[in-house]
């Protein structure tokens, strides 16, 4: 099992800045710790539990590369359905507007 010592959360960091140069086995031997405590430092680095500075997110709140065009895709449908809604109201004043002008122009004349 393990000898139970402790590393500090800077220590990983740079161990797993290291491991990501060089390799695990290699940055194993330098470092003088076993390859599956750097494993496991390697893995809690991509689930966004040690901050190695290299990204603002953590994994589980990006979107996968599968995700992205499926979002993409669902906020343009959305977005056509707006223009579309606009455009339909757009219309809508108009007519109003072309209404209530020629309501007034005729109004205008029965007062003269």
């Amino acid at each position: 099992m393990g000898t139970g010592r402790q590393y500090d959360e800077k220590f990983k960091v740079e161990a797993v800045k290291l491991t990501k140069e060089i390799g695990t086995k290699q940055a194993a031997e330098e470092l003088g710790i076993p390859k599956g405590t750097l494993g496991g430092w390697l893995k809690k680095a991509r689930e966004g539990k040690i901050d190695t500075g290299s990204r603002s997110r953590k994994p589980e709140e990006s979107l996968s590369l599968v995700q992205q065009p499926q979002e993409a895709r669902r906020q343009l449908k959305e977005q056509e359905k707006e223009i579309k809604r606009l455009k339909e109201l757009n219309e809508f004043l108009e007519e109003a507007s072309a209404f209530f002008a020629a309501s007034r122009q005729k109004y205008a004349k029965k007062k003269e």
